[in-house]
């Protein structure tokens, strides 16, 4: 088990940045949370198995249709043991 931070940076909010990102961490099994922040960006906890979360950096990337990243920070993080995956609203 493995788990990551993601900060995403671009044109990534009132773009379905967050429902993009539910749906694939659940097609991939990732758990965890999506939420936006209140200077444009989009925070990510992402923890699952290796190949899944490496999956799922790979599709957050590109983004749905809309969105435009411009850059991803990524830390590793703690493994918080989430049974799902969830959209916080802040």
């Amino acid at each position: 088990m493995t788990a990551q931070k993601y900060r995403i940076r671009g044109r990534v909010q009132a773009v379905g940045f967050r429902y993009f990102t539910d749906r694939e961490a659940g097609s991939l099994g990732v758990k965890g949370w999506v939420r936006n922040l209140s200077n444009g960006d989009v925070e990510v906890h992402a923890e699952g198995s290796s190949d899944s979360v490496k999956a799922f950096r790979a599709r957050l990337e590109s983004g749905p249709p809309l969105a435009r990243v411009s850059e991803i920070n990524i830390e590793p993080a703690e493994v918080q043991g989430f049974e799902d995956f969830s959209m916080l609203y802040c």
